[in-house]
């Protein structure tokens, strides 16, 4: 699929406070029109918590009260088989998304009268959740030679039916890989070399035919990401305008080969928000790309090959009034930016 010149249209990262899925779809195709994407719904249900949303059909997951682990006293052996042998075929239909696990998503793909450029879907990064979610010995299941193959080879699948049903909606889709715990790369509590992690995501990038995007919302080393095949590079502009800058060559070769950078200006922090207006935001979102543009790559180049998101999920918010604001504010600093640059 070409990739496509966004212009610095506006987008989010997932996550919404909502627990009704029609109203936050309503508010979604409020704001974003061009590239809509499906709300995933943590205060609706543990169900849809990041870590489990995309869980349904792992061999030996438990889910209890709230919590999520896998099982080993179990026989592990049928349900990896399958697993397997679904990934080999590439039947994807075997490990859908269902309802309960994502109703934003089964509420999105209902939606008619949609003219977008694109659609927006998202799953949680295979090292993130190989990371997260743990065995009955509290070991991270990333760290387990079989299981951690086999979470790439789950999400892959997820990713690839997921975006098989949001072609439904527009032929142009993006999906993100989610991966907050990118940011404790490197440290002692994240045993994984850089060669495993991009093994990984490409395994889950080698399912997705569109155009596929990495987000981290922290700190990151920045070089591992941008040496996978991802289109996208979404990061938290609004907090760590300066973790990006730290590789320009890098950046370079990315936006020379069509990369697209995902700014993360809107806070998802309810104070903050409070705080800024459009205005503010422009000069922060151009404090955020002069460092690229002091090393050589023009300022017209990073808004034609960029997209506006809020700086992570809006699920953290409290009030459904607050994401509003925060895709009001997104959808006016787009429209702002692109009348004075493009």
């Amino acid at each position: 699929m070409p990739n496509i010149e966004f212009g610095c249209l506006p987008t989010i990262i997932g996550s919404m406070p909502h627990t009704d899925p029609a109203e936050a779809c309503s508010q979604v195709i409020r704001y974003l029109k061009d590239v809509p994407a499906w709300p995933q719904l943590p205060k609706r249900s543990f169900l849809e918590n990041m870590y489990v949303q995309f869980s349904q059909g792992f061999p030996g997951v438990v889910i209890r009260e709230k919590s999520i682990y896998i099982d080993r006293s179990l026989d592990l052996t049928k349900p990896l088989e399958k697993l397997y042998a679904a990934y080999l075929e590439n039947n994807i239909d075997k490990y859908p998304v269902s309802p309960e696990y994502a109703a934003g998503l089964h509420n999105f793909l209902a939606l008619t009268n949609l003219s977008p450029l694109a659609v927006k879907g998202q799953i949680t990064g295979p090292v993130t959740w190989g990371l997260t979610v743990t065995d009955d010995s509290h070991r991270a299941i990333i760290y387990d030679d079989a299981l951690g193959d086999a979470v790439a080879k789950l999400l892959r699948l997820k990713a690839s039916w997921q975006e098989k049903a949001l072609s439904k909606l527009s032929r142009n889709t993006i999906i993100f890989v989610d991966e907050p715990y990118m940011a404790a790369f490197g440290s002692v509590g994240v045993l994984l070399s850089k060669e495993r992690v991009i093994s990984l995501l490409e395994e889950v990038f080698n399912g997705i035919n569109g155009l596929k995007g990495v987000h981290c919302c922290g700190n990151t080393d920045w070089s591992v990401l941008l040496d996978t095949s991802t289109d996208i590079i979404s990061f938290d502009a609004y907090n760590y305008a300066q973790s990006l800058s730290l590789y320009p060559a890098e950046i370079k070769k990315f936006l020379d080969r069509d990369g697209t950078i995902a700014w993360g200006i809107i806070p998802n922090d309810e104070e903050a928000l409070a705080k800024e207006t459009v205005a503010s935001l422009k000069d922060r979102l151009q404090e955020a790309m002069a460092p690229f543009t002091r090393k050589g790559t023009p300022f017209k180049q990073l808004v034609a090959q960029g997209l506006l998101t809020p700086s992570c999920g809006l699920g953290s918010i409290a009030t459904r009034e607050a994401s509003a604001r925060a895709l009001e504010l997104l959808a006016e600093l787009s429209i702002k930016i692109r009348k004075s640059y493009m």
